[in-house]
């Protein structure tokens, strides 16, 4: 057997057990996504949230035309650093985005803390995480996508922009 034949041999082997291993993070993720996703209550309406500029966003209207992003985050949540720029900048992009900044101070502190990171998503304050206890969300970063008031999509942690903008995609369709 010669020297190109055995490379070849082996760059196949590695190349079948990363598909392997790609496959099982694929299926372990997904079942984390099951066991940890967030779930908003069955047969309740979905509330109308006052926003940190005061503002009100009802959460129906804002996923009738098209999907919704809801982003769950925290100020201490050390996963969120890379998230949260992440959404800001769907935000900026015209993506349909809304925020819950979860048990991160009253709302002088979450507002000057956003300025500071020069964060504008709009953004529910769940100062008490009553909200978060409500839609059962145990994890930060959560991600749930809502089409038409119903979920329709969720994911825990970390998620590439593409990921999300993929999913919002999905959602649409």
């Amino acid at each position: 057997m010669t020297d190109a034949v055995k490379k070849r041999a082996r760059w196949r082997r590695w190349g079948k057990e990363a598909l392997w291993l790609l496959l099982f993070a694929v299926i372990i993720s997904t079942a984390l996504d099951f066991w940890r996703g967030p779930a908003l209550p069955e047969g309740s309406p979905l509330p109308t949230l006052i926003l940190s500029d005061g503002s009100h966003a009802d959460l129906l209207t804002l996923s009738r035309d098209k999907p919704l992003l809801v982003y769950y985050w925290a100020s201490w949540c050390g996963v969120c650093r890379f998230t949260t720029p992440t959404v800001e900048q769907m935000w900026q992009e015209g993506d349909n985005v809304l925020t819950v900044a979860l048990r991160s101070g009253n709302d002088e502190q979450l507002r000057r803390g956003m300025t500071k990171k020069g964060l504008s998503f709009p953004t529910h304050n769940d100062e008490q995480g009553t909200l978060a206890a409500r839609w059962q969300v145990g994890v930060t970063p959560s991600f749930l996508i809502l089409k038409d008031g119903k979920v329709v999509g969720t994911t825990t942690g970390w998620s590439s922009r593409w990921g999300l903008k993929l999913r919002l995609l999905w959602a649409s369709w």
